[in-house]
Parts: structure tokens; sequence; C-alpha cells
């Protein structure tokens, strides 16, 4: 009996520190992430009807998994990274047969919780809107 009263008392007193120390579970939120910021288009149009093109978005802050967005609609299998600076995507003829304006701008992806400690990870940006003309 008293072997048992010393075990449960060793095991109150392990359970305790172990959670003063912190090793509860915490649940942190997710920090800003990094904001990409596009400067330039190249081209800056195109002409309605026209054929397939790469589109090259030049800027800052993409990251490896950036992704360009199309009027919002994610290019995720049609972009490369370049570099940290730059960034291609293929477009297809048939996202070019009207005329009109498009709305450019890059995702950096969040980045999900890990650690011991369960870091929230970050969030994702969008930058601001670029416009690609249709002529």
């Amino acid at each position: 009996m008293k072997i048992n009263v010393l075990k449960t008392t060793s095991l109150a007193a392990l359970i305790a520190l172990t959670l003063a120390c912190g090793y509860g579970s915490k649940n942190y939120p997710p920090v800003a992430g990094t904001m990409p910021a596009i400067s330039q288009l190249n081209p800056d149009s195109a002409t309605a009807g026209g054929d397939a093109f790469t589109l090259t978005v030049n800027g800052s802050n993409f990251g490896t998994k950036a992704v360009v967005n199309w009027n919002g609609a994610a290019q995720t299998s049609a972009t490369t990274y370049v570099s940290g600076n730059q960034l291609s995507v293929a477009i297809p003829s048939g996202m070019i047969a009207a005329s009109g304006t498009v709305q450019i701008t890059v995702t950096n992806p969040g980045t999900p919780g890990t650690g011991m400690y369960g870091s929230g990870g970050t969030l994702a940006e969008t930058s601001a809107p670029m416009t690609f003309t249709i002529n």
C-alpha cells in the first residue's frame, strides 16, 4: 500500500510539473505571412483571340510556392517560381478570347503550425492587384 501511495504521489507531481512547464496543449494563432508585391507584368496586354503566351510577373517577396491569380482564380499548376522577384505563368488562348481587363495578383500561401509548442504558422497573403489588358 505504501508503494502505491508513493507511485500515485510521484505521478501527480510529474503531471503538475509538466503542466507548469508549458507542456499542455497550446494553440497559437497564425501570424502574418510575407506580403508579395507586383511591380511589372510582361507583357502587360494581349490581343483578344490571340495565341497562348507566358506572362512574367516581376515584383518582390515571392515565396517558392507563390501562385499567380488571374481575376482571383489561382493558376496553381501553370505558375512557375523563377526567383523571389519573378514568377511566370502559362496563359492559354482561351483566357484571352474576349477583350477586357484582368486583375493579376500573387498569393504566398500560408504555412501550417508546427513544432512541439504548436506555433500557429503563417497566414496566406495576397498582393495588391495589377491590371492586364486584353485588347
